[in-house]
């Protein structure tokens, strides 16, 4: 759809109708025939407050166009996306521009007088019932099944035209904010070349041309009109009512146009920044607005449809549908039946036609006289206003030009500011509107955009919650989405992977490569391969195929599942990845039931589930011989800085409790893993424990540029057979070091020592490192400080997230090799590069933990839980991972803590139950729909008791060919854990700026394909989004206002590199909360069920509300000013709120429920996640409560990043500029 043609102008008509004007439109051709000749009758005007009507104005004897008036404004109050009509102003001498958050404009009635030029006009079905009801206000959140849009449909007789719902501040949850236009009837038919004058005659009889629409016609029925006049023409549609305004020149109500009408405005009034009011045209006609004005609460506007029931709205994602009282017209306006309200493509609660394929649903088969031309998006000025409330705008001057306000919206009779790149043309004949100067009462103040209007987290999240925690979510149907990340549900697995081991972007993969570009929808899976079961779940089944190991296909290698068939009477089988066909070993044959499945398929686990485990044999194990147990080795840095904080001191006190909890298999049992200590400084000092000492005896290495292991029995030992000289090392080493003066040390040299010692003893293992500064002393690896902020946002600033070197690259492919996982616990004051002392961490499989200024008394308990979680964690040593995928698409690409020396295998010296490996996918050939798409994530381990395991899991997805199956079946969690991911790591090669821009690009394009091939023909002026991504920009916003890639001022290099490489093996839900935090509002805790979370944003904060908020890595408490006194004692035990210690990280255990209760929530919330997350406590006006703001991400960024509402605005106008 072209949206950057002209615009047509109105022209002259005859007396306007009762409240309405008449649009026209002119055909591209450029010849404008004679002027518009029915009669609409005597128009009323309505005054902003009341419903008198004003004095009926005669014909003029030549007018410009009318004029806008405020129009009630729609959801996303700034930004640009322009929904009205094309830019006006492109010929025309344009006003000035003045800001656009003063624009509401005048709105009385304008008399405006000049010559206007005629147009003819076209016809085209009306438009689609289903798409309509947010759009004439607001943008219209679709996001339902698409409609089908075929090539040009005839007009439908009983079709009703939108009705859409008005805004009122008073109702929250609607999403429709002007409003609804009334059905014009249909009238008979009338040659093309004189348009059928549209004229919905309220409070008398119809006129001639006119007979009023069929009261019983059904919502469901879409109509598109995706093709010229086919049939009668259908009778415009009556703009809405609500506040009409006779205006001479009035646009006749409107028709339904194919492909892109302007639409017709009589009287409709700028808004202030923010979308134009949106429009349910097929491919982009702007909607019919006959007068739209905003009302203040309880003005008339807001009564309730005379004669109708208020039709129902189907919301996407807010609380709830809108009040019928919130769309209404003023009594006197009306008379007539109205018709209900249609429902948008996305809203519309039956089934949908399924959508066609072929050519967009825009343009189809030549027009009459030349295309309408579509609106222009015009360029909206205020493209991030904060939400504010707006300011009136001024009654037009004398000397302005015709007094438009200059603000550009979708009202029709409004200039615009001309689209980039292109000049406007120029209508011969055309004039200038508004000659002469226009009396206009003041408007009412504009209100501000309701936030409760576009879609919600929120809402989203308790609907899945509602709709799928009760029954469990069995894996057995194909391209089945399971329930969100945030909903608790119990999983079955019936043959493909539950969704705590592998979650997809999409469930429907699109057929071909081309659309999969087209939809630019990432396909990637999300594998979390050792991920831990809730209880009332069983973990995968370990077979074992004894010594002849798992069975195989002969050609691709993949192994037994449930996608393989068994065919000729069980003999052989086909492989379901390859096709290659594999005879049955002997010992693994079984004959096969009447439905060709073997009789023993529910009595294997790799038959019927789809995950489990095989023992692995010889042939899996490195140089062919079985594994030894692992060993876990604990280096302690016993510099000034260390030693001076208490960290030394914390660590050798815990480890003599944390050494009966290394991780093993069997409870019962104790645990295999051996371990070995070294402290270093600028030297490296090893202690040889060995059972049959009395005292253990420490080595010094101080030549660390070519380390070595100075001993090789006594240093790894068994926890139980040397607890004794262990528990007294412990205890000395603190004493030690007490009084070192030694500030310098070595890092290379720590890492090269641990994996001397694994190579000696022949075994994978971890290396724990406590280190706290920056290593300077020479030795390999030696480091500079390079922090400069001045290169934070410019082209060098990717060199800061590089290593400084590649000594630990080179050093990190050692470490995989011999299966040398290492976890880094640093505590620094001051810049340590985590970039470049993350690099083995990363590498290896293992984590980066950062307690920057570490106090013992208050960062003990956060180091000390993460410390336990991490030695006791479930974990694989030395692994292997391949993705093996049916025919026609392969995995490309990997993002995660890991090493690859090859293009498929993903190599981990550690792999533990937190960690996630997201994999891409690209097409190498065809899919097809009948057998789906399936993949295969095959993990080689050693486990912690030492044998050698292969952990399977199984995914089956459908393929789809039509677009709008892939939309219905996406997971936007997924997809922005995945966009994420890739932003993160491209920082590296390229400047942030360019980051930013490519994911809203790639966002933009794929809701502009869902927009353009999937929703029903539409004004470009709506925004549609698919219901299951409608969430997307919101999330996406979350992203790009991230730390790393928007840092505020105060965010330091190191937190930026820590969060890069944290995020980068995050899985869904930990990803989800670290984007977009929970906040819990504390009222009534009683009962087990959470209170219902509120959005993120500062306005939903009560100054008398106590509230909690989880980001993933910290928890806050925020206690506003004027809290009760009740709550504040039953959860700090003391009344008033300046008696409250800010300092707290703990809440005081009190003896009273509401302190029971959030004690046990504040617990569940931590055994959630991965790392601890430290509580603090911020009282409101406090100066903690700006680290607190930062994470309310649907507000303005601090550093810059644009409120949710703005950037909605924003994607809009992405999107319009990609259609056109």
């Amino acid at each position: 759809m072209n949206v950057n043609q002209q615009t047509p102008m109105a022209s002259p008509y005859g007396p306007p109708q009762p409240g309405y004007g008449q649009p026209s439109y002119a055909p591209l051709g450029g010849s404008y025939p004679g002027p518009y000749g029915p009669y609409n009758g005597p128009a009323t005007a309505y005054q902003p407050g009341a419903p008198p009507q004003g004095p009926a104005r005669g014909p003029p004897t030549s007018a410009p166009r009318p004029v806008s008036t405020p129009q009630a404004y729609s959801q996303y109050s700034q930004g640009d996306s322009q929904n009205g009509p094309p830019p006006m102003g492109h010929s025309m001498a344009q006003p000035a521009h003045r800001s656009p958050v003063s624009q509401p404009y005048s709105q009385g009635a304008m008399n405006l007088s000049g010559p206007h030029p005629s147009y003819s006009q076209q016809y085209g079905a009306p438009p689609p019932m289903q798409q309509v009801t947010n759009q004439m206000s607001g943008m219209q959140i679709g996001s339902g099944p698409p409609t089908s849009v075929g090539p040009g449909y005839a007009h439908h007789p009983s079709s009703q035209p939108p009705i859409s719902a008005a805004y009122s501040s008073a109702a929250p949850p609607s999403y429709t904010q002007a409003p609804p236009p009334l059905s014009a009837a249909p009238s008979q038919p009338s040659p093309p070349s004189e348009p059928a004058a549209s004229q919905p005659y309220y409070g008398g009889p119809p006129p001639p041309q006119q007979q009023p629409f069929p009261s019983a016609h059904h919502p469901s029925q879409p109509f598109v009109s995706s093709s010229p006049y086919l049939g009668p023409p259908s009778q415009p549609q009556a703009t809405p009512v609500s506040q009409q305004q006779s205006f001479p020149p009035g646009p006749p109500a409107q028709q339904p146009f194919p492909n892109s009408a302007p639409p017709p405005v009589s009287q409709q009034q700028s808004f202030p920044p923010g979308p134009p009011a949106q429009q349910p045209f097929p491919n982009s006609a702007p909607p019919p607005v006959s007068q739209q004005q905003s009302f203040p609460p309880g003005s008339p506007a807001q009564q309730p449809f005379p004669n109708s029931a208020t039709p129902p709205v189907s919301q996407a994602s807010y609380s709830g549908p809108p009040p019928p009282t919130q769309h209404s017209f003023p009594p006197s306006s009306q008379s007539g039946p109205f018709p209900p309200i249609s429902i948008s493509p996305s809203q519309y609660p039956g089934p949908q036609p399924p959508s066609q394929p072929g050519p967009p649903p825009f343009h189809s088969g030549p027009s009459p006289r030349g295309p309408i031309p579509p609106p222009s998006m015009s360029q909206q000025q205020a493209n991030h206003l904060p939400p504010g409330p707006m300011q009136q705008q001024q009654p037009p001057q004398p000397g302005m030009q015709g007094g438009y306000p200059t603000h550009q919206n979708g009202a029709f009779g409004q200039p615009r500011g001309p689209q980039p790149g292109y000049a406007g043309p120029q209508y011969p004949g055309q004039q200038n509107y508004g000659a002469g100067p226009a009396p206009a009462p003041a408007p009412p103040a504009q209100k501000r955009l309701d936030p409760d209007s576009i879609p919600s987290p929120i809402q989203v999240i308790e609907d899945d919650r509602v709709n799928k925690s009760s029954e469990p979510f069995t894996t057995g149907v194909k391209g089945q989405a399971p329930p969100l990340v945030t909903t608790n549900f119990q999983v079955k697995d019936q043959g493909n992977a539950s969704p705590r081991f592998i979650r997809c972007t999409a469930y429907n993969m699109p057929c071909t490569a081309d659309m999969a570009k087209q939809s630019q929808v990432p396909l990637a899976a999300v594998i979390k391969p050792l991920a831990m079961l809730p209880p009332d779940e069983t973990p995968p089944y370990i077979v074992d195929h004894g010594e002849g190991g798992p069975i195989r296909c002969n050609r691709c290698k993949a192994y037994m599942c449930p996608y393989m068939q068994f065919i000729e009477a069980g003999r052989r089988f086909q492989c379901g990845f390859c096709s290659c066909v594999t005879e049955v070993p002997p010992h693994y044959f079984q004959h096969l039931d009447h439905t060709g499945k073997r009789v023993d398929c529910y009595d294997r686990p790799e038959l019927s589930q789809g995950s489990y485990e095989f023992v692995a044999t010889v042939d899996y194990c490195k140089n062919n011989k079985l594994p030894q147990p692992p060993s876990f080795i604990f280096f302690i840095d016993v510099s000034y800085n260390a030693v001076k904080s208490g960290m030394v001191n914390i660590v050798c006190q815990e480890l003599k409790t944390l050494l009966d909890y290394l991780p093993r298999e069997n409870p019962e049992e104790d645990s295999v893993v051996r371990v070995g200590f070294v402290t270093y400084n600028k030297v490296l000092h090893f202690y040889n424990v060995k059972s049959s000492l009395a005292q253990p005896q420490m080595m010094v290495v101080s030549d660390v540029s070519d380390m070595f292991l100075p001993l090789l029995d006594g240093f790894l030992v068994s926890v139980n057979d040397s607890r004794m000289v262990i528990e007294s090392l412990l205890d000395q080493i603190p004493e030690m070091f007490a009084d070192t003066r030694e500030t310098e040390t070595v890092f290379g040299p720590v890492i090269q020592a641990g994996l001397e010692a694994l190579k000696a003893a022949d075994c994978a293992g971890k290396l724990f490192v406590f280190h706290s500064t920056l290593p300077i002393a020479e030795a390999p690896g030696k480091l500079k400080n390079r922090e400069d902020k001045k290169l934070v946002g410019t082209d060098k600033e990717k060199s800061l997230f590089q290593p400084q070197s590649g000594f630990y690259s080179n050093l990190s492919k050692e470490c995989v090799a011999q299966g040398c996982c290492v976890d880094l616990f640093l505590f620094p004051n001051q810049y340590v590069d985590v970039a470049t002392l993350g690099v083995v961490p990363v590498s290896t499989g293992g984590s980066v933990y950062k307690y920057t200024y570490f106090q013992a008394e208050t960062d003990r308990e956060r180091f000390l839980n993460d410390l336990r979680r991490d030695v006791q964690k479930p974990m694989g040593f030395d692994a292997v991972m391949r993705v093996r995928t049916s025919t026609g698409i392969r995995a490309t690409d990997f993002f995660g803590s890991f090493f690859m020396s090859n293009t498929t295998d993903v190599e981990l010296a550690g792999l533990d139950c937190d960690k996630t490996v997201t994999v891409e996918f690209r097409h190498d050939d065809k899919l097809s729909e009948d057998t789906g798409a399936l993949m295969q994530c095959a993990v080689l381990y050693t486990s912690c008791s030492g044998q050698r395991r292969l952990r399977v899991h199984n995914m089956a997805v459908n393929c789809c060919s039509q677009l709008a199956d892939l939309y219905r079946n996406c997971e936007t969690d997924t997809i922005i854990n995945f966009f994420s991911k890739y932003a993160y790591r491209s920082i590296l090669n390229t400047p942030t700026k360019t980051v930013r821009d490519t994911m809203v690009n790639q966002c933009a394009q794929i809701l502009a394909c869902y927009r353009k091939n999937c929703a029903s023909p539409s004004s470009a002026g709506q925004l549609i989004l698919p219901e299951c991504m409608k969430l997307l920009p919101v999330y996406l916003n979350c992203v790009l206002k991230s730390d790393v890639l928007q840092p505020g001022a105060d965010i330091s290099l190191d937190d930026r590199a820590y969060l890069r490489q944290l995020l980068s093996c995050m899985d869904v839900s930990e990803s989800h909360i670290f984007f977009y935090p929970r906040l819990l509002p504390l009222v009534k805790l009683d009962g087990g069920s959470l209170p219902m979370a509120v959005r993120n944003s500062e306005e939903r904060l009560s100054k008398g509300g106590v509230y909690l908020l989880e980001t993933g890595l910290h928890l806050f408490l925020w206690v506003g000013a004027n809290a009760q006194q009740e709550l504040l004692s039953n959860i700090f035990g003391t009344p008033t709120f300046s008696q409250i210690d800010p300092n707290m990280t703990s809440l005081p255990e009190l003896d009273n429920p509401f302190s029971q209760r959030l004690r046990e929530i504040i617990d569940s919330f931590r055994s959630q996640r991965s790392r601890y997350m430290k509580l603090m406590v911020v009282k409101q006006e406090d100066k903690a409560e700006l680290i607190f703001k930062h994470f309310l991400c649907e507000d303005k960024g601090t550093s810059g990043g644009a409120s949710y509402v703005d950037f909605l605005c924003h994607m809009h106008k992405e999107i319009r500029q990609l259609l056109s």
